[in-house]
């Protein structure tokens, strides 16, 4: 069977292509509508539908690659002329829909992959070329304006596949011509005719009404919205009037694994009470608190889930302490004291970088924290679902007082 098209039949290549593109196309809107009504009131209906939801992103990012190297080697070739050329009004439609289908091919996936760059956790795509998209930084709005746009192109592109199954059957049933036997069989069928522009245009002029549509309702909620504190510069980091140095500027994140990918939070609201002086004392530098307010803590897509009774369970402990005395190390130094979190208080130490130009302290730390220690995640007992580890680092800035 001849790979390449004529004017009156598809080749085995642009066959092959299409019904792979049904297939993972298909599946990727069955798996999508049946993950979206799973419960996650558990923590293993929560893995179940966080793993759905990962075959839906995998399949989905799949049918992407194919469905652009369809139409790009459809571009490369023939395309067989319509079989009822004379029925105008069908072959518009016929036009239209096919359009439709090649753009919502592209687009939905497109704005799915675009939605999970910019937002952290639930669901990784199951491969080993990282999660995030080039140009598109972790941002609450792209990730708001790429999920609207998600849902209407998944309705457009269900919409197209029902209206060309409902005319390849009326083809192969009603009018008993070649067109199904074309995709089907490579059978030749109809004649050479003049494929109509007017319906790509018109496909076009719908999905620029649909992109500029959404963009321009999200940019009027923009100033509604409360501007949130970025991972580099907490909101309220500040020392009181105990110690001897005030943070100017800092960041406390953290990172655990959800389904072997990395997923990055951040705690920004947080007060240090630092105190300490280049000459040991003692043995000890000095001492520092930290107290940290677990209700503002980000997760990305599972915030809400990072907040409730499994985890940090905010609404019983609204708040976290680090006390801890600062002493000489190998290699700078190390803060040893406690992590009260949660209810749970768990010796911690955590070494860090100091560096001190003038009255200004630049210092940088991580320390490994088992969430287990901390009654965090006891239903899920082991790593498949959210990772042991938790990597906690902190950079700030302080000025001496």
């Amino acid at each position: 069977m001849p790979a390449t098209n004529t004017a009156r039949r598809y080749g085995s290549v642009a066959r092959s292509l299409h019904w792979a593109t049904a297939i993972l196309i298909l599946s990727a809107i069955g798996l999508g509508l049946y993950a979206q009504d799973l419960p996650y009131d558990t923590s293993e209906a929560l893995a179940a539908k966080a793993q759905v939801f990962s075959w839906h992103k995998t399949i989905g990012i799949a049918a992407f690659f194919i469905a652009l190297i369809r139409i790009l080697w459809a571009l490369s070739q023939p395309r067989p002329a319509p079989v009822h050329p004379d029925r105008k009004l069908e072959t518009l439609a016929a036009e239209g829909v096919h359009w439709m289908l090649y753009g919502s091919m592209l687009l939905m996936p497109l704005s799915g992959w675009i939605h999970h760059a910019a937002v952290e956790g639930f669901a990784p795509i199951l491969w080993p070329f990282g999660q995030d998209l080039p140009f598109v930084p972790k941002s609450e709005l792209i990730a708001k304006i790429s999920g609207i746009l998600h849902v209407v192109f998944s309705k457009l592109l269900i919409a197209a596949v029902l209206l060309h199954v409902v005319g390849a059957l009326k083809h192969a049933v009603w009018d008993r011509d070649g067109t199904l036997s074309r995709m089907l069989t490579g059978r030749e069928a109809g004649r050479p005719a003049a494929h109509p522009k007017s319906p790509a245009f018109a496909v076009l002029a719908v999905f620029a009404l649909v992109v500029g549509g959404v963009l321009m309702l999200s940019g009027r909620e923009v100033p509604q919205a409360a501007e949130a504190p970025s991972a580099e510069t907490p909101a309220n980091a500040a020392a009181t009037d105990a110690g001897n140095w005030q943070v100017e500027s800092g960041a406390l994140n953290f990172t655990v694994k959800q389904m072997g990918a990395d997923v990055q939070g951040n705690l920004p609201d947080w007060t240090a009470e630092i105190a300490f002086d280049e000459a040991a004392t003692n043995g000890k530098h000095g001492h520092v608190r930290v107290q940290i307010d677990t209700t503002t803590l980000t997760l990305g897509s599972v915030t809400d889930q990072a907040k409730g009774a499994e985890f940090f369970d905010v609404a019983g402990h609204k708040t976290a302490v680090f006390e801890a005395d600062i002493l000489p190390a190998a290699s700078g130094y190390q803060a040893n004291g406690t992590l009260t979190l949660r209810g749970e208080t768990q010796p911690v130490s955590l070494p860090f970088a100091l560096t001190i130009e003038g009255d200004t302290a630049r210092m940088q730390g991580a320390v490994t924290l088992d969430r287990r220690a901390f009654g965090m995640g006891a239903s899920y007992g082991d790593e498949s679902s959210v990772g042991f580890p938790v990597v906690v680092t902190v950079d700030l800035t302080a000025r001496r007082k």
